[in-house]
């Protein structure tokens, strides 16, 4: 690790518990504790406890935000109501994709936005160089802290705290523990039941270690960014970076369901609703490994030995215990559901499965 990396508020808790670290988004990020595959296990079965701090947070405020908002990023607000969150994009001109991140509906004159960590600053510059006289973006990235307590037991650890649990998907409501007010949103990246809670940055510890206390009574783990790759590969959820880019449009990487086409104008939307008329050149599908191997980002797709598309992430998955991938592949000729490939991995052909994500069942209700 190096010392130019930024640190979340509960750096130091981590380190206590033993974490090893890696860079992410320019972050200090920890990677696991007591080992991916038990964390992931614990998500699926039990629940787990992730620290995400570095994801970003900002504030669009001021007559009319919410209207500002549903005119520039591409969901549609009016699909929501106040104490709804949406998952929404940012977009260039052109249709690529600056950043997808979560809105939370406060009310008609404020939104809170959580971008990805990396991508924080350019969601907030966008926003600024738009908006019109009285409109007030704030970027408040380390004003707040976020966890995610993810898992089949999440309620039973929230309710010991005394926390809200009883919210419909995407909803969200404000509360205090302890003296601390947090935000409590029925969302999150595994695919299972959960919460992700805000609290202020200065009382992250505080709550974290409540939370974590819960967590192990109910028979759960601290899960670091190992376990959070694996889990939402499983789920087929894109990572910005990887499946989502300024040179991968929603559509190729099926995210259309988060564009609100029949809204007067977005950024990008000219461009996308072309794309969409054309049907984009390229799709995203999973990939099932029927031989022995790991699959990883960046590996060329074969069929018939030509290259038809390549891998966006690739892992090993705890659960059904195989290699499994996202990749973009061509629509000309395309491929379908249970068409087999092969993937070159380092000079071996890998032969795999095409499949319709998510690999494992949903559970988020």
């Amino acid at each position: 690790m190096t010392d130019d990396l930024l640190q979340g508020p509960i750096h130091a808790v981590h380190t206590e518990l033993g974490a090893t670290f890696a860079s992410f988004g320019g972050w200090a990020m920890p990677v696991s504790y007591a080992g991916t595959v038990a964390e992931h296990t614990a998500v699926r079965e039990t629940v787990g406890l992730f620290d995400v701090s570095h994801l970003g947070k900002a504030t669009v405020s001021g007559p009319g935000a919410a209207a500002y908002v549903n005119a520039t990023l591409t969901n549609d607000l009016g699909r929501i109501r106040p104490g709804k969150a949406q998952y929404t994009l940012c977009c260039a001109s052109d249709g690529g994709v600056v950043d997808d991140l979560i809105a939370y509906y406060v009310d008609d004159d404020e939104i809170f936005l959580v971008p990805n960590a990396a991508n924080t600053a350019a969601v907030v510059a966008a926003l600024k160089a738009d908006a019109p006289e009285g409109i007030t973006v704030t970027d408040q990235h380390r004003d707040f802290a976020v966890f995610a307590v993810q898992g089949p037991r999440s309620a039973d650890v929230l309710t010991a705290l005394g926390l809200p649990t009883d919210l419909e998907y995407m909803a969200y409501e404000d509360a205090t523990w302890d003296g601390v007010a947090v935000r409590v949103c029925r969302t999150g990246y595994t695919g299972e039941h959960g919460y992700e809670l805000l609290p202020s940055w200065a009382d992250g510890e505080k709550l974290f270690r409540a939370i974590l206390e819960q967590v192990k009574a109910a028979g759960g783990e601290a899960a670091g960014l190992g376990a959070r790759d694996t889990l939402r590969t499983e789920m087929g959820y894109p990572l910005h970076g990887h499946e989502l880019s300024l040179e991968i449009s929603p559509l190729q990487a099926r995210t259309g369901w988060a564009i609100g086409w029949k809204k007067p104008d977005f950024w990008g939307k000219t461009a996308l609703a072309q794309e969409r008329a054309d049907g984009p050149r390229r799709k995203m599908w999973g990939l099932r490994a029927i031989d022995r191997g790991v699959l990883r980002q960046g590996q060329s797709v074969l069929r018939d030995g030509e290259a038809v598309g390549e891998t966006t992430s690739g892992t090993f998955s705890p659960t059904l215990k195989v290699g499994i991938a996202l990749a973009l592949v061509d629509t000309d000729p395309g491929v379908d559901v249970g068409d087999e490939v092969e993937v070159d991995v380092r000079g071996r052909r890998l032969r795999c499965e095409v499949v319709d994500p998510p690999f494992v069942e949903v559970n988020t209700m």
